[in-house]
């Protein structure tokens, strides 16, 4: 018994304790799981679980442009993000309002273009190490500086959703009836998208652009298959976020793989296993004998 727990605490607390860098990643995951979780959830119930991924995307050229000139500063990557992010997010709106384009095809030529354009920019000054940097990001190597980034993200995530919850709510269920009580919605929706490419930004300084998304939408869609109730399902994705997070860091401390896939692989697993045994529409529940009134 006191081998087994002795081989736990190597497998669970050790690495954590002895090492200051995977104590920082710990931090970091903790604060990205807590704004990214419910904002994933969202963009689901909105039906915007690819814009997620499009406005990844997005954010790179502004990122690579602060990396163009200040070369990997916080500061300026984060600025170039935000700006980036806003943009495509106004353009493809105005492009969906003034063309028959849709809003998903517009999205998805805005982010081909970003990403393309990312890449040549960061290409043209760094090298492969700084290109990859930028792509897949750094969660072993997060400073002070990144850290409060990532933690003062979070707060004002929680602290905006919990401003805007019951429009948000309305707008993500009947959109028609705000509308016909109340001129929150537009409002709302612009706040809301400010959030998204927040905790992109965010998740770009931790996991890059390719990964960072998967932070987001991963454990949302997880969640899905474990509660029918949206306070529920908030709170479930951002446990899976977490865990999954905590869970990835040590396999790649342990494996000695890449951080950032090993997290978002871990995350995968969980969806997969909700996937098959969630009890709200998971494959196996599904199979099993139901209900039906007077039974």
């Amino acid at each position: 018994m006191m081998a087994f727990l002795g081989s736990m605490q190597d497998w669970l607390i050790a690495p954590f304790a002895e090492f200051e860098f995977m104590r920082r990643a710990l931090v970091g995951i903790l604060a990205l799981s807590l704004g990214a979780g419910p904002i994933g959830v969202f963009l689901m119930l909105r039906r915007m679980s690819l814009t997620g991924d499009a406005m990844a995307h997005a954010i790179l050229p502004g990122a690579a442009i602060g990396y163009l000139v200040s070369g990997l500063s916080l500061g300026a990557m984060t600025v170039g993000g935000l700006a980036a992010g806003f943009l495509v997010a106004i353009l493809a709106g105005v492009v969906t309002r003034t063309t028959r384009l849709a809003e998903d095809a517009s999205l998805a030529g805005f982010y081909l273009i970003s990403l393309a354009l990312g890449v040549l920019i960061v290409s043209l000054k760094g090298s492969n190490i700084d290109l990859l940097h930028v792509l897949f990001g750094t969660v072993l190597a997060l400073d002070d500086n990144t850290l409060l980034l990532l933690a003062a993200i979070a707060t004002a995530t929680l602290a905006l959703l919990a401003l805007i919850y019951r429009p948000l709510v309305l707008e993500c269920v009947d959109p028609g009836f705000l509308r016909s009580v109340s001129r929150a919605g537009g409002p709302v929706h612009i706040l809301f998208l400010g959030l998204v490419v927040l905790n992109l930004v965010g998740g770009f300084h931790a996991l890059g652009t390719l990964l960072a998304v998967g932070m987001m939408m991963l454990p949302a869609i997880a969640a899905q298959f474990w509660s029918r109730d949206l306070t529920a399902t908030l709170g479930i994705a951002t446990l899976i976020a977490a865990l999954g997070g905590v869970a990835g860091l040590l396999l790649s401390y342990h494996l000695g793989a890449p951080s950032g896939p090993a997290i978002i692989l871990t995350i995968g697993v969980v969806y997969g296993a909700s996937m098959a045994f969630g009890t709200s529409g998971g494959f196996i529940w599904r199979l099993l004998p139901q209900k039906h009134l007077g039974a």
